[in-house]
């Protein structure tokens, strides 16, 4: 379905020296720096996938998923989405794409918002029927038709978040970008959003492509991740061989009937407080049933639990920090 091939974008950035003799120098010969925000991406999503795309900030997500979806024109490489290239085919391409940026929306603040959807309608030429449709089985999933009458204006964050996601969906988009799409948003208005996500991957097969720092929407949501940094690839895989990889270990929680806590030759006692003591293992090393066995030799149990390795270590670990 997307195909991104040797994507880079780089930026000049001016230059400029203090006091006015900078100035005039600056203004007579200037002088720029590049700045490369994106650098040599490649990467292929298949029809049907929901993918994280994700980094800290000034990676290049924003950048990338511009260049993707049209909006900024590579430096070098190409985009293909279902075999063309979006540079050189960007009307026809994107009648295939919806776009949702959390920091922005599509939707025009002095209408009501069926007024913005029915100028999407015609924008898009979309046939009166696929139109009712698609609000049916976007009301479905979002309760929308309540809001139509309402204008934009007097929307909550939540409720235009609804009707970004809406408008992204009325000509029926094989693939959806949706850029930090729950900032701001509270808990509820996420539930909907991860719900929403889920039921058009579901039932209309949409290609999701979503950017975000909410660890949640990566839990919940995406079975491959795509991390990068400084315009650069870090990771791409399944989620849980990306966790399985990157940190190959598990902690084990031993609470005993007093405060002394063994040691282990095959694990490291992370923490030791009062009578719970936390074993972190290498999964290749030892099993937490061998673990445990053992620990019960030494020192009698009262409980035990296992924490597997977090989304959020993973992470911290990709990002170096």
């Amino acid at each position: 379905m997307i195909d991104v091939n040797h994507l880079s974008k780089d930026y000049l950035l001016k230059k400029k020296e203090p006091g006015l003799k900078g100035a005039l120098k600056g203004l007579i010969r200037p002088q720029y720096e590049v700045i490369h925000a994106v650098r040599d991406l490649s990467f292929h999503i298949d029809e049907g996938e929901i993918v994280g795309f994700i980094g800290p900030n000034g990676a290049g997500k924003s950048t990338t998923i511009k260049m993707m979806s049209g909006i900024l024109t590579p430096t070098e490489g190409s985009v293909l989405i279902n075999g063309e290239n979006i540079t050189e085919h960007r009307k026809t391409v994107v009648r295939n794409i919806g776009v949702v940026f959390g920091q922005r929306s599509q939707l025009n603040w002095d209408l009501r918002l069926g007024e913005t959807f029915e100028l999407l309608k015609h924008i898009y030429e979309i046939d009166p029927v696929d139109y009712e449709n698609t609000l049916e089985v976007m009301d479905g999933i979002l309760g929308i038709k309540e809001l139509i009458d309402k204008p934009v204006r007097q929307m909550s964050l939540g409720q235009r978040v609804k009707g970004d996601l809406t408008a992204s969906m009325l000509h029926s988009p094989r693939v959806l970008f949706l850029d930090e799409p729950t900032i701001g948003l509270d808990v509820s208005s996420k539930f909907a959003l991860r719900r929403f996500i889920r039921e058009i991957n579901e039932i209309r097969k949409t290609t999701v492509i979503l950017t975000t720092h909410d660890l949640g929407d990566i839990k919940e949501l995406c079975e491959r991740l795509i991390i990068i940094n400084h315009g650069v690839m870090m990771e791409d895989g399944k989620l849980n061989q990306i966790v399985d990889r990157i940190a190959p270990y598990k902690t084990l929680v031993v609470e005993y009937y007093d405060e002394q806590a063994p040691e282990h030759e095959k694990c490291e006692m992370t923490s030791h407080e009062g009578n719970i003591a936390k074993y972190r293992f290498m999964k290749k090393d030892i099993t937490a049933a061998e673990l445990i066995a053992d620990l019960s030799k030494q020192k009698e149990i009262k409980d035990v639990s296992i924490e597997e390795a977090g989304i959020d270590d993973i992470i911290k670990i990709a990002y170096g920090s």
